[in-house]
């Protein structure tokens, strides 16, 4: 029997420059995200469509939370098999496209983990676990766009 996972969250709009949606200029596109017990997350829109670029949009916050979900089942999934990890950083890149009226998408996303482990690991096997994470991760198992991972092991 599947269990069900209740996530909440605030988003809250903090553009309004004191005329609200007046005009397409008169506000900022800069919002929060605030979930119970944790630190505030100030965001804006992507710079592309007027947004703060020193600020976290939802394209970022998606492709990060993708990454941080294909990682954290990684590190899982590699100390079950037997794989020690003592380092993991990912750089992910995702690929968007904004239609002339304006709507937009990812069309992919590529994770390139570079993953520090033990001299004698089996790499086949630690190359393998990145198939077998798709079947876990909430993010990865939600999104519709194709996601590669290129993993990079470094032994040390």
């Amino acid at each position: 029997m599947t269990k069900t996972h209740p996530y909440t969250s605030r988003v809250v709009w903090t553009g309004n420059r004191g005329q609200g949606t007046a005009s397409y200029r008169s506000y900022d596109r800069n919002w929060s995200v605030m979930v119970p017990g944790k630190p505030e997350i100030p965001c804006s829109n992507d710079p592309l469509m007027g947004g703060d670029p020193a600020l976290m949009n939802p394209e970022d916050l998606l492709l990060s939370a993708l990454s941080a979900c294909h990682m954290l089942w990684y590190l899982h999934l590699a100390s079950v098999a037997g794989i020690t990890v003592t380092a993991y950083e990912d750089a992910p890149e995702g690929i968007g496209e904004t239609a002339p009226d304006g709507a937009g998408r990812f069309l992919s996303a590529r994770l390139r983990p570079m993953i520090t482990v033990l001299p004698g690991t089996d790499l086949d096997r630690a190359e393998a676990i990145h198939q077998e994470v798709h079947r876990y991760c909430f993010i990865a198992r939600s999104v519709a766009f194709p996601v590669t991972i290129e993993p990079c092991f470094i032994i040390a």
